[in-house]
């Protein structure tokens, strides 16, 4: 058995990113950029207002000004601000020439004459100048960002429309045990549906990954082998959950290992989540969950999600922040690292209603895992934990 920072560093290191492909800007929510975005563009590409008001020179603060031009955003200036002058302008309007600051309408007022007074002579300049935010040539997203709409947009102001991204990791989702039927059947005596499927199938998927469904393995080494070698031409990635403990009919381990699977490891040390198989064959890898659903969600969320957005470009490391617990909290054995479904409120971290793994709605309240570290069987009120978001 091997501690959990041993199994994160064996899922993350050595892995091979995916090839690369054009995507257009529209499409690119979710996918890595393979190479860094520069700008084509001065932004902003001029001097322009950041205030509705009147463009004038500092130096006339103290007289009436008379206005000689409108300027709206969009448009170019027509005039130039001389001596007791000024331009009434727009917010995002080009800054005319020869004006130096912009007064803000709040601060002015209209006399009977059309002139305008500067009531605050001491004004700020209120101007956005030329390349303040953005120079043409500058970097200004780096290669192996995952794209949120926030890059989205910076992409779209420096015309970045055709974007080289890594290829999204074909994902293979599988399921296992003569126990399980699916979620549109009634249950049999003795069976149960299936949930794992379902949620992994989506833990990828909001990874950006193209995912498939495989179905149910049933409980025999024929079967396993079968289906798990029809999907291994696909796919970069197989997960599994179930069929990997100790039982008489867990077959999944020596199938792996019959495919040429290199098995890396098969068990560690973390509660939920013990019996974990990770292998690698050249360039796949496969990930066999536990089938207890809190474990199977733990464990994508702890070792296969940093392991699959590698395969992508990005280097995902989880959050971790520290806070108080609410409430005092203890567990009976302390040779694992623990994560515990939570919730966090302005008291601090609740610990949900949690029976153990199989406790399927514990998760669907909670919004972090804290941790418990190994040896430790009490945490009081107060006591800071690390704590991650799911």
């Amino acid at each position: 058995m091997i501690t959990f920072e041993q199994a994160l560093d064996e899922v993350t290191k050595q892995i091979p990113s995916l090839g690369t492909e054009r995507i257009s800007l529209a499409d690119s929510l979710g996918r890595v950029l393979a190479q860094a975005v520069v700008s084509d563009i001065d932004m902003p590409p001029f001097d322009k207002a950041a205030v509705d008001g009147f463009a004038c020179r500092r130096a006339d603060l103290e007289k009436p000004l008379q206005i000689i031009e409108t300027i709206a955003a969009g448009t170019v200036p027509l005039q130039t601000i001389t001596e007791a002058t000024c331009a009434k302008i727009m917010t995002g309007a080009m800054l005319p020439i020869g004006a130096d600051c912009v007064v803000m309408v709040e601060q002015t007022e209209l006399l009977p004459d059309g002139s305008v007074k500067i009531l605050n002579p001491k004004t700020k300049n209120n101007i956005a100048y030329k390349a303040e935010d953005i120079q043409s040539g500058e970097v200004v997203l780096q290669s192996n960002t995952l794209i949120a709409p926030q890059h989205q947009a910076v992409m779209a102001t420096v015309g970045s429309t055709e974007i080289l991204v890594y290829k999204k990791a074909r994902v293979t989702v599988f399921s296992t045990g003569d126990e399980l039927v699916e979620p549109e059947q009634q249950p049999e005596q003795g069976k149960i549906r299936n949930s794992n499927g379902l949620q992994l199938v989506n833990q990828a998927g909001r990874m950006g990954c193209e995912v498939r469904y495989g179905g149910i393995i049933p409980d025999t080494a024929a079967d396993s082998e079968r289906m798990i070698r029809e999907a291994y031409a696909w796919s970069d990635v197989i997960l599994l959950s179930g069929g990997i403990s100790m039982g008489e009919f867990d077959f999944i381990p020596a199938v792996l290992q019959k495919l040429r699977f290199d098995i890396r490891f098969q068990t560690i040390a973390v509660q939920p989540g013990k019996p974990t198989v990770f292998g690698r064959s050249g360039d796949k890898f496969v990930m066999a969950l536990p089938g207890n659903p809190i474990s199977s969600f733990n464990i994508f969320e702890l070792l296969a999600k940093p392991m699959i957005y590698r395969l992508m470009g990005y280097a995902y490391a989880a959050k971790r922040i520290k806070f108080p617990l609410a409430v005092d909290y203890k567990r009976r054995r302390s040779a694992r690292l623990a994560f515990i479904p939570a919730i966090l409120d302005e008291k601090g971290v609740n610990p949900v209603d949690y029976h153990g793994s199989a406790h399927i709605n514990a998760l669907s309240a909670a919004d972090v895992l804290f941790e418990v570290p190994i040896g430790t069987t009490d945490l009081c009120k107060g006591d800071l934990v690390d704590v991650r978001f799911i």
